[in-house]
């Protein structure tokens, strides 16, 4: 069983300020920082943020399931603003799913502001096809928008 979810959020801020912290390492530093309830810790386990670049990501204590899972960037487009994570260990691939992919996309528009749309495609194992695990962007939701709201302080102070 395969499967893809989307969720966009409009920014107010062009393309280029987004893409600063999506396209690199600095979301996984900002993210336990903004968002300590979603992700305690992100790692980098090897690679210079671009691709083939691995993160260790930790979950924050008591979250139910497993407590980390690994991510491989497979794709940095700097020139479009497109950045592709697969989830190579624990966590979502230890709940049924045989593959995990978020796409991250920075859509430029005119009057300098750009939508973030995050993207997850997954495939179900075929032994949890008939109870498939849960898949949400309410995470990614989430983050887009403390992102968003970072930049703007940042740019203002």
């Amino acid at each position: 069983m395969k499967g893809s979810l989307s969720h966009e959020f409009e920014t107010g801020l062009p393309a280029a300020d987004v893409w600063e912290v999506y396209g690199g390492l600095l979301v996984g530093d900002l993210i336990p920082q903004l968002l300590p309830q979603v992700f305690s810790k992100v790692e980098l386990v090897e690679g210079d943020g671009g691709v083939g670049t691995v993160l260790l990501v930790t979950f924050p204590p008591g979250t139910p399931g497993s407590e980390a899972f690994k991510e491989e960037f497979i794709k940095v487009d700097n020139e479009n603003c497109i950045k592709e994570v697969l989830v190579t260990e624990g966590s979502f691939l230890d709940h049924g799913f045989k593959k995990y992919l978020v796409r991250i996309e920075i859509i430029g528009k005119e009057q300098k502001t750009s939508t973030i749309r995050s993207t997850i495609e997954y495939e179900v194992d075929p032994e949890h096809a008939s109870n498939p695990p849960v898949v949400s962007t309410s995470g990614l939701a989430t983050i887009a928008k403390a992102i968003t709201e970072y930049i703007k302080k940042k740019k203002k102070g």
